[in-house]
């Protein structure tokens, strides 16, 4: 659990930490407290980056067991904000509302076309360019990815933001 912590920390201070000012423009307030939106959306994100290493399985659930990129999804957002997510990419990618690329904050869902079918890989978008997600083909565990690399570039499909009104109950 130590190197999780460790990589959690250097992967922390490598995205110019997201609890900055936001495209959005969401910000701190004068007193220094980061908005409630994105702090709710940071939140999962965090908790994923914990879990960084945890094996893949098909249609698993649990990250000590394995689990497939929607299942590592949908626990990550359930067990950090109490939030239900379908255990399917396509179907999570009609939650929340479309965000352009250019747009991304940390906790965005990302989604790609990597069967040969839309929305069939998600992953948590962290910012600078990175994402955290399961995958099956390059790294068989969670890991962190590049958006701007060759294979996930020619595969992007498309980003949702989730509502800060659905993660609010768990803060």
């Amino acid at each position: 659990m130590l190197s999780r912590l460790f990589l959690v920390t250097l992967l922390c201070a490598g995205l110019a930490c997201p609890l900055q000012a936001t495209a959005s423009g969401e910000k701190t307030d004068e007193n220094g407290a980061v908005s409630e939106g994105l702090m709710a959306r940071t939140k999962p994100m965090l908790y994923a980056l914990t879990l960084i290493g945890s094996p893949y399985k098909r249609g698993g659930t649990d990250p000590n067991k394995g689990v497939d990129c929607s299942g590592f999804v949908r626990h990550v957002y359930n067990d950090a904000s109490g939030l239900e997510l379908p255990h399917n990419a396509l179907q999570m990618s009609r939650e929340g509302v479309a965000v352009e690329k250019m747009a991304l904050e940390p906790g965005d869902l990302v989604f790609f076309n990597t069967r040969r079918k839309p929305f069939s890989h998600v992953g948590i978008y962290l910012g600078e360019g990175r994402f955290v997600h399961s995958s099956s083909t390059r790294s068989k565990y969670v890991t962190v990815s590049n958006l701007d690399d060759r294979y996930w570039t020619t595969r992007y499909n498309g980003a949702r933001r989730i509502h800060p009104e659905r993660l609010k109950s768990s803060l």
